[in-house]
C-alpha cells in the first residue's frame, strides 16, 4: 500500500512540477500528497451529498463565526485511513511525516475554544453519519499573527491564504446576493395585508468556499461551507480606469472585501463595530438564503415544513440575525403571514449559550441596526413588541422584569434574548454553566420557557486530540485494551483494569517521557531554552483573559521564585511553567499579565541561582499546531478561572484525554470530571461558584486585608508595584491597581493560598511515580465521556432528531 502511495505521489509531483523528488521540497511533497487525498475524497464527497439528496434525510446547519480547524492533511489521512502508509511512503522518499505535514498553515477562521469546539463538533458529525454542515466566514487574515517582542504583544497580519489552500472548491455558481442600508418601502395588498420592498441597498456578493469534513474511515463526507464577500462589480469589464467611477468603485470594493478580511475587527470605533454587525449579517443572510434554497431544490414540499428537514444551530449569539433573516425571506419574498413565518421560524432555530459573562452578551446600538438593516431591525422590533406584549398579559408577576427581558431595552438589540426567544432549544455547555443560566443569569427567560433550557457539555474529537495528536499513547492504549475504543471512545474504560499494572505503567511513563522530550526539544528549537525533560511540565494554554487567572498563575511562578532566592537548597522538584495564549488587540489588561510572563521569564530562566528549577516559557502564536505539541506532553493541566465564569472548557478535556492530571477550580467541566475521577484523581482548589456569586451579590471581599496580612501577597503585589519586575516601576502598576483598588474583581489573592497548597500537594504526588501514573491512567479511562461524539449523539438524538447515513 505504501508503495503504491509512493508511486502516486510521484506522479503527482511531476504533474504539479514537473519534478522528481529529488529535486522536491517538502512543499512540493505536500501538494501533491493533498491532491491525491483531494481526489479520493471528492468521491466520496459526491456520494454522501447524493445520498442525502435522494434519501431526503434532515440535515442541521451549524452556524458560527469560528471554525478553528487546524491543519487538515494529516487529519484527513486518518479519517480516511492512509495515515501509516502516507508515513511510511514519505520516509521511503526520504521526506519527514511532521515536516511535510507542518507545510499547511493553520487556518485562520477561529479564536479560542469556541472555534475549536466548532471544528470537534464537525469532524463528530461526518464520523457518526449524521448529515450535518458548517457555514462561516473565509477570513483572508485570522484574528492575528502573534509576535513577543520585548515582551510585549505585537499583532502581525495572518495571512494563511498566502500559498493556495488545497481543501477549499470555489463554489461561484451558488454565490448569493447581500443587501445592506436601503429603504423599507411598505404597501397595502388587496387582502389587507402588508407588503414590504427593499430598494436603494447596497448589494455584496456572498461566494461560497467549500471544505469537506471527512468522518472516519467511514465514507462520509459533510461540508463547512465559507462565504467570500465580493463585489458584484468585480468581474465588470466595462469601467475604465481613467474614471473617476473607477476609483470610488475600488474604494467600495475595498469596503466590500473587509467584510471577509479579518476575523473580529476591532470593535473600539464605530466603524469597527459596524464591519462586525455586517460580518455576522453576511454570514446569516448568505447561509439562510443557501440553506432555503437547498430545501427547495431536494423537497417537493411547502417551506411551512422547513422544519422537518432543516435544523439551525446558532453557536453563540453571533448568527442570531438569522432569525429575523429567515422571517424576511419567508415574509417578504415566500408570501408567508407573520403568524405562519414565525410559527416556522421557532421550530427550526436552536441556540448554544457559552457564556455567562454578561459582558459578552452581545448588544447592539438600535441606530445602528436600523441603518445598517432597516428590514431586520422592524422585524426585530415587531418580535419584541410581540414578546413584551405577550409578557404583559400572560405574566403579570413579570411585569416589572420585562426592560431586563425585552429584545430591545435602553436603545439596544440584545443578541441572545433574540436568540432565547426565536428557538426552540436554549443549551448550556456544562452542567454547572446550564444551572447558572437557569438559576441566576437567565432565570426569568428559564420560568417563561422551562422546556427549551437543556445542557450539552462540550466534548473533543479523540481522533485529533489523542490519536493524530499522541500517537504513541493511542497505539500502547490499543495494544492494551484493544482497538474498539476508537469508535467508541467510551470503550477507554477498560484502562481502569490495567491501573494498576507497574508494568503497563511504566509504558505509559515511557510515551509521556518521550513526548516531553519532543517538546523540550521544540522549545529548544524555536525558543533557544533548555527545559529538564524531567520537570513537572505545568501547562496553562487558552485565551488570555482576567476570569481565566494566568495572573495567579504567575503569581505562583514569583512565589516559588522569591522562595528559591531566600532559600537555593530547599528540595524543591523541577518545574516549567509552559502558557499559551492571545489577549485581544484591546484588552489592555491582558496584555499586561502577558508582558509580565514574558518578563517573570526573562529573570527565571537566566538566574544561575535557581540552578534550572524553575522555567518559563510562553510560546508565541499559540494555535491548533502549537496545542497539539504541548497536550501530550502536559503533566498538569491548569483550569483555574474563578468560579462560575467558565462555561465548559474543552482544553481540560484535551489534557485529560493524553494523561494530564487536572489542577482546578469547580468550574465548568472541572466539576464533570470531578464526578467521574473524583478528589483522588485531580487537584481541586478554592471558592466554589455559589461562594463567588454570593461575593459578588454582596459587593465582594476586601482584598487589601489579604494585603495586609499575608506577607507573601504583599511582597509579590510590591514587587509589581516598585518596578522589581519590569525595567519602569509603573511598567505593572495597572495589574497592582486593577487587584487592590478595583478589589480584585477575579479573586486571585483570595485563591492565593489555597492555590499554592494545592501545587505543593500535586508536586508530593508527582515524586510517587507509580501514584501519580496511576491517576493519570485512570484520567485517561474516564476521559471518553468527553468525546464530541457523545456530545453530537445527544444533540442529534434530543435537539436536532436527525437520522444516520
Amino acid at each position: 500500500m505504501a508503495d503504491a502511495l509512493k508511486e502516486k505521489i510521484l506522479r503527482q509531483l511531476i504533474a504539479d512540477k514537473g519534478r522528481e523528488v529529488k529535486e522536491a521540497t517538502p512543499k512540493d511533497i505536500y501538494y501533491a500528497l493533498a491532491s491525491i487525498v483531494n481526489e479520493e475524497v471528492k468521491q466520496q464527497w459526491f456520494r454522501t451529498r447524493k445520498y442525502y439528496k435522494d434519501e431526503k434525510l434532515k440535515e442541521v446547519y451549524y452556524l458560527s463565526m469560528e471554525f478553528l480547524i487546524g491543519r487538515l492533511l494529516e487529519s484527513n489521512l486518518l479519517n480516511y485511513g492512509m495515515l501509516d502508509e502516507a508515513k511510511t511512503a514519505l520516509e521511503q522518499m526520504g521526506f519527514n511525516p511532521q515536516e511535510v505535514f507542518a507545510e499547511e498553515h493553520d487556518a485562520g477562521l477561529g479564536n479560542g475554544g469556541l472555534g475549536r469546539l466548532a471544528a470537534c463538533f464537525l469532524d463528530s458529525l461526518a464520523s457518526l453519519n449524521y448529515p450535518g454542515h458548517g457555514f462561516g466566514i473565509r477570513y483572508r487574515y485570522g484574528l492575528f499573527e502573534q509576535r513577543i517582542i520585548h515582551g510585549n504583544q505585537v499583532e502581525l497580519p495572518d495571512y494563511w491564504l498566502t500559498d493556495p489552500y488545497p481543501w477549499e472548491s470555489r463554489t461561484e455558481e451558488e454565490a448569493v446576493v447581500i443587501q445592506f442600508h436601503g429603504d423599507v418601502h411598505m404597501y397595502k395588498r388587496n387582502d389587507g395585508t402588508l407588503e414590504f420592498e427593499y430598494k436603494n441597498t447596497d448589494k455584496v456578493m456572498a461566494v461560497p468556499y467549500d471544505i469537506p469534513v471527512v468522518g472516519y474511515e467511514n465514507g462520509t463526507v459533510n461540508t463547512l461551507r465559507l462565504w467570500s464577500a465580493e463585489s458584484i462589480f468585480s468581474n465588470n469589464s466595462d469601467r475604465l480606469e481613467g474614471n473617476k467611477q473607477f476609483y470610488r468603485d475600488l474604494a467600495h470594493e475595498h469596503s466590500i472585501e473587509q467584510i471577509s478580511g479579518f476575523l473580529y475587527p476591532d470593535d473600539s470605533s464605530y466603524e469597527g463595530k459596524e464591519l462586525r454587525l455586517k460580518q455576522q449579517y453576511f454570514l446569516v443572510s448568505a447561509s439562510i438564503q443557501n440553506i432555503l434554497k437547498h430545501f427547495k431544490t431536494n423537497n417537493r414540499m411547502s417551506l411551512s415544513k422547513l422544519a422537518e428537514k432543516v435544523v439551525i444551530q446558532i453557536n453563540d449569539t453571533h448568527p442570531s440575525l438569522a432569525i429575523p433573516e429567515l422571517m424576511r425571506i419567508l415574509m417578504d419574498e415566500e408570501g408567508f403571514s407573520w403568524e405562519n413565518a414565525w410559527q416556522v421560524t421557532t421550530k427550526v432555530f436552536a441556540y448554544t449559550n457559552h457564556t455567562t459573562l454578561s459582558e459578552a452578551l452581545e448588544t447592539w446600538p438600535t441606530d445602528m441596526i436600523k441603518s445598517l438593516l432597516p428590514r431586520i431591525f422592524m422585524i426585530i422590533d415587531e418580535i419584541n413588541n410581540r414578546f413584551c406584549q405577550g409578557i404583559w398579559f400572560d405574566h403579570e408577576e413579570l411585569r416589572d422584569k420585562i426592560p431586563e427581558l425585552a429584545i430591545i431595552a435602553y436603545e439596544r438589540v440584545h443578541m441572545a434574548r433574540l436568540a432565547i426567544v426565536g428557538s426552540f432549544s436554549v443549551n448550556g455547555v456544562a452542567k454547572i454553566h446550564t444551572e447558572i443560566l437557569k438559576k441566576k443569569e437567565m432565570k426569568d427567560f428559564y420560568t417563561l420557557f422551562p422546556d427549551k433550557f437543556n445542557n450539552k457539555t462540550n466534548g473533543i474529537t479523540h481522533r485529533r486530540w489523542l490519536m493524530q495528536a499522541n500517537p504513541k499513547l493511542a497505539e500502547l492504549i490499543t495494544d492494551v485494551i484493544g482497538p474498539q475504543w476508537i469508535k467508541r471512545p467510551k470503550q477507554l474504560i477498560s484502562l481502569l483494569k490495567h491501573s494498576s499494572d507497574s508494568a503497563l505503567l511504566e509504558k505509559f511513563n515511557q510515551v509521556k517521557h518521550e513526548n516531553k522530550r519532543e517538546l523540550a526539544n521544540y522549545i529548544k528549537q524555536h525558543i533557544g531554552i533548555t527545559v529538564d525533560e524531567r520537570s513537572i511540565f505545568d501547562v496553562q494554554i487558552k485565551r488570555l483573559h482576567e476570569y481565566k487567572r494566568q495572573l495567579l498563575n504567575v503569581f505562583h511562578i514569583i512565589y516559588l521564585y522569591n522562595e528559591l532566592k531566600e532559600n537555593p537548597n530547599q528540595d524543591m522538584t523541577p518545574r516549567t511553567f509552559i502558557f499559551g495564549a492571545k489577549a485581544a488587540p484591546s484588552y489592555h489588561l491582558a496584555k499586561e499579565v502577558i508582558k509580565l510572563i514574558n518578563t517573570v521569564a526573562s529573570i527565571v530562566n537566566y538566574d544561575p541561582s535557581v540552578k534550572d528549577r524553575l522555567k518559563v516559557i510562553f510560546m508565541e502564536n499559540y494555535n491548533v499546531s502549537i496545542a497539539e505539541k504541548i497536550i501530550p506532553a502536559a503533566d498538569i493541566s491548569e483550569q483555574i478561572s474563578t468560579a462560575s465564569k467558565e462555561a465548559s472548557g474543552t482544553g481540560n478535556m484535551k489534557m485529560m484525554m493524553n494523561g494530564a492530571l487536572t489542577l482546578g477550580t469547580m468550574d465548568g467541566a472541572n466539576i464533570e470530571i470531578n464526578d467521574l475521577v473524583g478528589d483522588r484523581n485531580m487537584f481541586i482548589f478554592g471558592l466554589s461558584a455559589d461562594e463567588v456569586l454570593e461575593y459578588y451579590q454582596h459587593g465582594g471581599y476586601h482584598a487589601r486585608d489579604l494585603y495586609n496580612t499575608d506577607d507573601r501577597i504583599k511582597r509579590i503585589l510590591d514587587q509589581l508595584n516598585q518596578g522589581e519586575f519590569g525595567v519602569h516601576n509603573i511598567e505593572f502598576k495597572d495589574i497592582y491597581y486593577n487587584i487592590l483598588y478595583h478589589n480584585d474583581p477575579y479573586f486571585v489573592l483570595k485563591d492565593f493560598e489555597p492555590y499554592l497548597e494545592t501545587h505543593e500537594l500535586a508536586e508530593r504526588a508527582y515524586r510517587d511515580r507509580m501514584t501519580w501514573l496511576n491517576m493519570s491512567v485512570t484520567n485517561i479511562a474516564y476521559s471518553g465521556k468527553f468525546s464530541s461524539d457523545q456530545t453530537i449523539q445527544e444533540y442529534a438524538t434530543e435537539i436536532w432528531k436527525l437520522k444516520r447515513k
